[in-house]
């Protein structure tokens, strides 16, 4: 008798705790299926710090819209600030993956910031949706199942407008942009659209990333060019338009779409009219769904929405709508991934899908800077539907060519 009530004190000192711990843990484990963990990159300081919380306000827009609830799981969003430098990334995506256990990692700007951050991806084995960096060969030759993109590639809008600029009389160029991976890859996907359709391009000249004194650069722009596409970012178009109007330069501005992105032109005045840019979304876009986004945008902010806010709403309407395909289950990120994949948007910007690439296929506008009732606005003057990365060429024999730099395509008529 006593040998049995020893027995029952032992299972109950040793087995019954075990029992529990282990029961506490499963309980642990569908409670933490129970939610999803986004890390979210951006820059809230410094010169990006607009384009941030712009970013920041889309995402959390769409998520107030559905109560935080995606497919079941409670929506948890963690916010790193990249102080627009790609190190400092890479830095936050580390400890949002080691350290707050994220499923996945959403956002990210700059180009350079998008490689990094896909370098990240692969290495951790972390699903990366890049719904701002435009880094071409992410959905290029650096094709990777842990990266996903919802934005665009740098010189996805540059092609169609290349051809647009040609057919409306421009005929040689002048290119000044940042000189750093994007401002590469987009003023490249001009150069090659502009060239095919008959242009030439005649001088590139490359700033630092963040210049706001353009001096030493103006006067070395070739007067006998039509027009000059600029490539600009985060704090540095204001200033560059400003003091390209001071110097005489008569000729047409175009450029890159955040030359004139609308979280630059509240700040703007005259020097901003006439500035002809493609983008794949503008606040003066003529569709119900945008009409009713800017309305709401403007009435929680105090300002119009920008290609960095649609871009962020539209990932996170994309990550439910998958959510919602794998019925909340995150535990197969593979399988996520894969539905995510199959999903056509009808987004703020127009309709979008993806390539087999993992890039966006979706309109690109062709937009130009006027006044309306005071206030400075991308109206659009042309549209092309449907414009994958690779434009019209055939995506096996573009990838032969080197990715979009520097030097590639080679200025042949530059002197």
């Amino acid at each position: 008798m006593l040998q049995k009530k020893f027995k029952l004190f032992l299972y109950t000192a040793l087995v019954a705790p075990v029992a529990f711990c282990l029961a506490l843990g499963t309980a642990s484990k569908v409670e933490a299926q129970k939610e999803i963990r986004l890390g979210f990159l951006t820059p809230l300081t410094g010169g990006g710090a607009q384009l941030g919380r712009d970013s920041v306000n889309g995402l959390k827009m769409y998520l107030d819209e559905i109560g935080y609830d995606m497919a079941g799981l409670k929506v948890k969003i963690i916010v790193e600030d990249t102080e627009l430098k790609p190190a400092v990334a890479v830095t936050k995506a580390e400890k949002l993956i080691r350290h707050d256990k994220v499923h996945m990692i959403v956002g990210g700007v700059m180009g350079s910031t998008g490689y990094a951050l896909g370098a990240l991806a692969n290495r951790e084995k972390k699903l990366y949706i890049a719904s701002i960096p435009a880094s071409d060969d992410l959905t290029q030759r650096k094709l990777s199942k842990w990266v996903l993109r919802t934005g665009w590639a740098g010189s996805q809008p540059g092609h169609p407008f290349g051809k647009w600029a040609y057919e409306q009389g421009y005929r040689k160029v002048v290119m000044i942009g940042a000189d750093y991976a994007f401002g590469h890859e987009n003023i490249a996907g001009f150069h090659r659209g502009f060239e095919d359709a008959g242009g030439k391009i005649i001088q590139k000249i490359w700033v630092p990333v963040m210049t706001t004194d353009f001096g030493p650069y103006l006067p070395l722009v070739k007067k006998e060019a039509d027009a000059i596409y600029a490539l600009m970012i985060a704090a540095m178009p204001g200033p560059f338009l400003k003091q390209f109007k001071a110097s005489g330069l008569k000729m047409a501005i175009l450029g890159g779409g955040v030359t004139a992105d609308e979280t630059v032109l509240p700040n703007m005045g005259d020097e901003a009219l006439g500035v002809i840019t493609p983008l794949q979304y503008s606040a003066a876009l003529d569709t119900p769904k945008n009409k009713a986004f800017v309305k709401k945008f403007r009435k929680l902010h105090k300002k119009v929405p920008s290609y960095f806010t649609e871009s962020n709403y539209t990932t996170a309407k994309w990550i439910h709508e998958a959510l919602k395909r794998v019925k909340g289950d995150i535990s197969d990120i593979h399988r996520f991934s894969q539905e995510f994949q199959k999903i056509e948007i009808d987004a703020v910007r127009g309709p979008v899908k993806m390539d087999k690439y993992l890039n966006p296929v979706h309109n690109i506008y062709i937009r130009k800077v006027e006044r309306i009732n005071g206030e400075l606005w991308n109206t659009v003057v042309a549209t092309y539907p449907n414009v994958s990365q690779f434009w019209t060429w055939d995506p096996k024999e573009f990838l032969k060519n080197p990715v979009y730099s520097r030097n590639f395509p080679p200025c042949n008529y530059c002197k």
